[in-house]
C-alpha cells in the first residue's frame, strides 16, 4: 500500500533502548522488566502493571484472576476483536454478548441487567477503537450484582472516563502493544490492578507458574509463558517516554479527518469529544449511512486497496465469526445494533505520522466512491 492502514511510530530513542539491551546478558526477566511496570503503573495510576506477551495473553490471565471456569458466564460485547471472547472460552467460560450503543459502539449498559443470571460472574467492557465504555453504570450493576468488570483497554491507552484511566476502573485491565497501538513493543500487553493478590496471581501465571521469590525449578500452580523481554520491555519504556507526543499526534491525524470529511451526506463519523471521556484514538473509523450494505461497503474497501490506500472493515461481529457460532447458537439477527455498524464500518489509513496531502489523498479518494460507488 502507497497509504498503509497503520505504521508504528519508531523513533531514535526505541533504536537506542533496544541496541543497549542486546549488549547486555540480560535479553528475559532482567532490570528492564520492573522497570516499565513501574512506569506504566504510575502513568495509569494503579497500584500494580504486569508486562505480558501479548494483550490476548493478559486478557486471558485476567479471566483466570477473576475466577472464571468452566460453565461461568461474562457479559461483553460483540463487536470487539476476537481476542475479547476467545480469553473466556480459553478457561472454558461462556461468552455473554449485550448488543451495543448506536453512537458509541460500545457494550449498552441499559441491556446487561436482562443478560444476567445464576451463572454470571463477570462483565469485561471493551474500550472500543479508544471511546472508553461507560463505566459508571457497569460499575454499579456490577457491585450491586456481586460481579468483577474485567477492562479490555486493549484499544484505549490514554483514554479516559469521569477523570480516571480507562482500564483502570475494575479488579483488572489490560492493554495491548501491537504495532498499531498507541505504543508499541512489536507484541506485547499489560494487566494493571489495584489488587495485590490479583497482580501476584498474573506474575506467577505469566512465567510458567511460578511465585515471585520461589527456587527457580519450583511451580507453584499451572502457568504459561507469558513473558514479555527486555527487547520488548526497553522498547515499551521509550515509547512510554514519548506517551504524550503519540497521543497528542494520532488526536491531530483524526481531527484533520473530521474537518475534512464533516457534513458529507451518508457518512457518519466518529465522535471527537464525547460527554465525560478522552478518546485515545486507536484508529479512524467512519461508517457508511443507514441505506448502504455491506457488500457497497466492501467495494469500496476493494476500491480503495486497488488505487493503494490501506482500508479494511472494522470489526466484523463476534457473534457470527464461525468457531463462535458454533459454540454459542448464534444467528444473524441477534444484536442489531452491532451487525448494523459492522456492515458499515470502515477503517481509513491512520497513524500519528500521517501526512496532510495523504489524509487528502485518502479523504478526496472515499468521498468520489462515495458519489460513483453505488
Amino acid at each position: 500500500m502507497r497509504i498503509p492502514l497503520s505504521a508504528p511510530d519508531i523513533a531514535e530513542a526505541e533504536i537506542d533502548a533496544v541496541t543497549a539491551v542486546l549488549r547486555t546478558p540480560s535479553l528475559s526477566l532482567g532490570p528492564r522488566l520492573p522497570e516499565f511496570e513501574g512506569a506504566f503503573a504510575a502513568r495509569a495510576g494503579s497500584r500494580h502493571a504486569v508486562a505480558v506477551s501479548s494483550g490476548t495473553a493478559g486478557l486471558h490471565l485476567g479471566v483466570r484472576a477473576c475466577g472464571i471456569g468452566p460453565g461461568d458466564e461474562v457479559i461483553t460485547t460483540p463487536f470487539s476483536f476476537v481476542a475479547s471472547a476467545n480469553a473466556i472460552l480459553y478457561e472454558r467460560g461462556v461468552p455473554v454478548f449485550v448488543d451495543v450503543e448506536r453512537d458509541s459502539l460500545n457494550i449498552d449498559p441499559s441491556r446487561i441487567e436482562a443478560a444476567i443470571t445464576p451463572r454470571t460472574r463477570a462483565i469485561l467492557p471493551v474500550h472500543v477503537f479508544g471511546r472508553p465504555a461507560p463505566m459508571e453504570p457497569i460499575l454499579e450493576i456490577a457491585a450491586r450484582r456481586g460481579l468483577a468488570v474485567l477492562e479490555d483497554a486493549c484499544e484505549a491507552l490514554g483514554a479516559e472516563v469521569g477523570g480516571h484511566a480507562a482500564g483502570t476502573l475494575g479488579r483488572c485491565g489490560v492493554f495491548g502493544f501491537y504495532p498499531n497501538k498507541q505504543i508499541t513493543t512489536g507484541e506485547g500487553g499489560m494487566i494493571v490492578t489495584n489488587d495485590d493478590d490479583v497482580a501476584a496471581l498474573c506474575r506467577s501465571l505469566r512465567n510458567h507458574g511460578r511465585d515471585d521469590g520461589a527456587p527457580a525449578m519450583e511451580h507453584a500452580r499451572l502457568g504459561y509463558n507469558y513473558r514479555l523481554s527486555e527487547i520488548a520491555c526497553a522498547l515499551g519504556m521509550a515509547q512510554l517516554g514519548r506517551l504524550d507526543r503519540l497521543l497528542q499526534d494520532r488526536a491531530s491525524v483524526a481531527r484533520r479527518y473530521h474537518e475534512r470529511l464533516e457534513g458529507c451526506a451518508g457518512l457518519i463519523l466518529p465522535a471527537m469529544d464525547p460527554p465525560g471521556a478522552r478518546v485515545s484514538w486507536f484508529v479512524y473509523v467512519v461508517r457508511l449511512g443507514e441505506g448502504w450494505t455491506r457488500v457497497e461497503r466492501d467495494r469500496i474497501v476493494a476500491e480503495m486497496e486497488s488505487r493503494g490506500i490501506g482500508c479494511r472493515p472494522y470489526f466484523p461481529v463476534l457473534h457470527l465469526q464461525p468457531h463462535l457460532r458454533a459454540a454459542l447458537g448464534h444467528e444473524p439477527g441477534d444484536f442489531p445494533e452491532a451487525e448494523s455498524a459492522a456492515d458499515r464500518t470502515l477503517a481509513l489509513p491512520f497513524h500519528g505520522r500521517l501526512r496532510d496531502a495523504e489524509i487528502e489523498e485518502v479523504c478526496a479518494t472515499l468521498l468520489d466512491l462515495l458519489r460513483t460507488g453505488r
